[in-house]
């Protein structure tokens, strides 16, 4: 079916979004006490960070999933002040939506996260939130269904959602991690993202380009795992690519993904081709480690990447 794309919408569903408080330290040493500068809270989770880029990328996106509590509302609020338009369920209850820290170290880049699980789903079951969602999914050309399972919905939550995509002509991103990837395979999600760590917890091996294809016989029509700053390798029926960026100084990396799997649903709704999908991923997940906080990225940036990216086949 093909009548999905003429809606021109990319909807992200994050069913555990988060608070997300970033403390940047000079040096990250164990054990002692630091002195943060410029402490920054948002909302957060990893598809309302694909939200938030594809909204500075001018792209036609909606946000959705399940808020609770002070720190749901300051989600809602966050949002609507970036511009970034959602349509979340409020869960009601008298739980909240979890809180993350990442404390990002100057001296190298690399950020160090706690992660709180996620709540309950407060007044709300899972069906009810499958049932609330579907018009929402069927109003969309793209379904983006990023970021883990809170503990209280079933693990194959994302399968159910792909499943009901498939039926109404929407395409479908996937980029989690552990049984909600591996239970969503058989539903034939169109791209998996992982990273290379996810990918080895799915598939038991530490080679790209095997585990990638082991994804798609599991069921997923194509496959992009991301390896940092190594770049990318993207297995689909039409071949393998690999992308290489080029050297650059990373500020913050937690959002590097989330801005790569925008990139994907922006190409995919498109239409463009995977040498093209694969080059504007790189290029938008190397100009979001430039920026400061996750879901940020200029556009200027890309402009400037997008040339500098390698693109070739990948050989056996």
């Amino acid at each position: 079916m093909r009548a999905a794309a003429a809606r021109a919408l990319i909807l992200t569903v994050t069913l555990n979004p988060a608070w997300d408080v970033t403390y940047p330290v000079d040096t990250l040493l164990p054990g002692s006490t630091h002195r943060v500068s410029r402490p920054a809270g948002r909302a957060g989770g990893k598809g309302i960070n694909v939200a938030r880029v594809l909204t500075h990328m001018g792209q036609p996106t909606l946000a959705t999933g399940v808020l609770l509590g002070d720190t749901g509302r300051a989600v809602r609020d966050d949002l609507a002040r970036a511009g970034v338009p959602s349509a979340f369920l409020d869960g009601g209850g008298s739980g909240h939506t979890r809180t993350t820290v990442t404390v990002v170290d100057a001296a190298n880049g690399e950020a160090t996260v706690f992660s709180e699980p996620g709540p309950d789903l407060g007044d709300l079951d899972w069906c009810e939130i499958r049932d609330r969602l579907l018009p929402l999914i069927a109003r969309s050309a793209i379904l983006v269904l990023s970021g883990s399972l809170p503990p209280a919905l079933p693990v194959g939550a994302y399968a159910e959602l792909i499943e009901s995509a498939s039926a109404l002509g929407v395409r479908t991103i996937l980029d989690t991690d552990g049984p909600a990837l591996t239970q969503a395979l058989a539903a034939r999600p169109d791209i998996v993202k992982p990273n290379r760590d996810e990918l080895a917890r799915a598939t038991g091996t530490s080679d790209l380009r095997q585990g990638a294809q082991a994804l798609l016989d599991a069921g997923a029509r194509a496959a992009v795992v991301s390896d940092g700053p190594a770049g990318m390798l993207a297995v689909s029926p039409t071949g393998t690519l690999l992308a290489r960026p080029p050297s650059l100084a990373a500020v913050n990396p937690t959002g590097a993904g989330d801005a790569a799997v925008a990139a994907l649903a922006t190409c995919m709704l498109a239409d463009a081709s995977w040498p093209r999908m694969l080059r504007t991923a790189v290029a938008w997940s190397g100009a979001s480690v430039l920026e400061r906080v996750a879901g940020a990225i200029s556009p200027g940036a890309v402009d400037r990447l997008m040339n500098l990216v390698d693109v070739r086949p990948e050989s056996k």
